[in-house]
């Protein structure tokens, strides 16, 4: 069971943004930029391009009003998306708030957050789906 298995189980607790039968949004506990969501399908699928199709497809479409949410959430001139799948054995995509290309550079340094500053963040972007 991967670690995102464990969160979307309730074993790990974590910062939900959303979720369906399908698929679990939450926030990176080290972000790249403060917004950044992690989306994950709820089978444990390693490569993301090994997810099955209608999958991906529905991905796409339940990961995009998140997206919204984010920008709307945070100072940005977008929200990014990547895929890079290195770090944990289950697909998955990033959604980060960014203002230039290098905002989406997974080499540098991680933004360490104190558990108050993501419930905030939280915070901002569910209600931002909400409303």
């Amino acid at each position: 069971m991967t670690i995102f298995s464990k969160i979307i189980a309730g074993e790990i607790p974590a910062y939900k943004i959303a979720e369906n039968d399908k698929f679990f949004a939450f926030l990176d506990i080290f972000p790249l930029t403060d917004g950044h969501v992690l989306v994950v399908p709820k089978i444990e699928v390693d490569k993301f391009f090994d997810v099955p199709d209608d999958y991906l497809a529905e991905m796409l479409l339940f990961a995009k009003p998140i997206a919204k949410a984010v920008e709307q959430s945070f100072a940005c001139n977008r929200c990014g998306m990547a895929v890079v799948g290195l770090e944990v054995p289950h697909a998955h995509m990033h959604l980060v708030p960014i203002s230039n290309v290098d905002d989406l550079n997974f080499t540098r340094g991680k933004l360490k957050r104190t558990p108050e500053q993501l419930k905030q963040a939280q915070e901002k972007i569910v209600a931002k789906l909400k409303g």
